[in-house]
């Protein structure tokens, strides 16, 4: 199935793009004009976020399952998802009129539970079990070894990589120039072993770039380890790409097709989604952002040359979005939590309010509980600026007027206070 260079077969892309035609988008490559002019580039989006369960997943999911023979299909199809793969095994399932059963973290936003119920309908049914992926996975294998079902693994499966390699397939088609550098996102690896293999294959000049969260940072690990590692805690805030480990067979293909690996800080994330929102109108989830938030990281290099950035879902639950600015905004300097000290007695607020906020700063979070047998009380006080070059000064004045109890931005567990 593949070469002696641990690369994916072209046959079996190939082959995987006829079984999917017809049922999934040929998604169109856009080339973003605010991002060229910032990076002085030629910026390219290849739109995944468009396929009718707007993630790539579709791809290997159905190629998978339309190769699977009528005994495996009688059985019922099982797998385990953070949300897109869900969605395209759903997908495949009302398609080829297969039952199958979901398991998906209690962490997945409603929104990719809710589309899951969509397209897969009375078909499908959902077990939401583990804080994360890696949880649901062992759950959802030990529910298929108890009652013999065909599980559909995510990433770790030749007919799925070989599906989502489609992508790369699409990507050359369409392209006018030659291609640069090729940004695509982590998390298992299926996608980047699919596409990177084409590129690989077809466009040896390519420079293949893959990036994954600086909260799970799996393929980073095991790069400097030398052997697939699973981590033992990740941050789960990007949970299309928050994985424990990679798949073997996926870490050896990366190993050979990436040229490097980059780790994308989750505020940077945030920063990303919010202004892709607002300059170019486009809604993407955290793992969708993530080839995009690497150009910064890589402006140096990619001034005057094409590049591809692998937009691979737009799910983002809109109930989340209070959160992403809140990380934005800290990732950017402009918002700073403290504990300030407030003397027990008539104008201290005012005193604060006068005495150390800047013209332009703004309270935007406060939590206060007076202690009448204490001198002071102690308050947790967000302050959002309008210049991240004010915050300084404002440290200042709170050391200088002795308000100053804490500063705690840099403490890991403000966001279970403040979200």
């Amino acid at each position: 199935m593949t070469d002696s260079k641990n690369i994916v077969s072209l046959d079996l892309i190939k082959k995987a793009q006829e079984n999917i035609k017809g049922v999934v988008k040929s998604t169109p490559l856009l080339f973003v004009k605010t991002l060229s002019e910032k990076y002085q580039s030629n910026i390219y989006f290849k739109r995944e976020d468009l396929q009718v369960v707007r993630s790539y997943k579709i791809r290997g999911a159905y190629n998978k399952i339309s190769n699977l023979s009528n005994e495996e299909l009688k059985k019922g199809i099982v797998c385990a998802s953070a949300g897109n793969h869900a969605q395209g095994v759903a997908f495949a399932c009302s398609k080829l009129n297969v039952k199958g059963v979901i398991f998906m973290p209690i962490t997945t936003p409603q929104q990719k539970i809710s589309q899951v119920y969509m397209f897969g309908g009375d078909l499908v049914e959902i077990r939401l079990i583990g804080d994360t992926y890696d949880e649901s996975y062992y759950a959802a294998k030990e529910y298929c070894e108890t009652y013999s079902k065909t599980f559909v693994h995510p990433f770790e499966d030749m007919d799925v990589i070989a599906g989502q390699g489609t992508v790369g397939l699409e990507i050359l088609e369409k392209a006018t120039e030659k291609i640069d550098y090729l940004i695509l996102p982590i998390g298992g690896g299926g996608l980047a072993s699919g596409v990177g293999s084409v590129f690989k294959l077809l466009s040896p000049e390519t420079k293949i770039i893959g990036v994954e969260p600086e909260g799970a940072p799996s393929l980073t690990v095991s790069l400097k380890k030398g052997v697939n590692t699973e981590l033992v805690n990740i941050d789960k805030f990007v949970d299309g790409a928050a994985v424990k480990k990679m798949g073997d067979m996926t870490f050896g293909f990366c190993k050979e097709v990436l040229n490097d690996v980059k780790t994308i800080n989750e505020g940077l994330i945030c920063s990303t989604i919010l202004k892709v929102y607002n300059e170019n109108a486009l809604v993407v989830e955290p793992a969708g952002a993530l080839s995009i938030a690497a150009l910064e990281s890589l402006k140096s290099e990619i001034k005057g040359k094409n590049v591809v950035c692998v937009v691979s879902g737009g799910n983002n639950d809109i109930t989340r979005m209070e959160e992403m600015k809140e990380r934005a905004l800290l990732y950017e300097g402009l918002k700073h939590y403290f504990l300030v000290k407030f003397p027990q007695r008539p104008g201290a607020l005012k005193e604060f309010v006068n005495q150390v906020l800047g013209e332009n700063d703004d309270i935007a979070h406060f939590e206060y509980t007076k202690k009448n047998q204490r001198s002071t009380s102690t308050a947790m006080v967000g302050i959002e600026l309008k210049n991240k070059e004010d915050f300084k000064p404002l440290l200042a004045r709170m050391k200088e007027f002795g308000f100053l109890a804490d500063y705690l931005n840099d403490n890991q567990q403000l966001f279970e206070f403040i979200t």
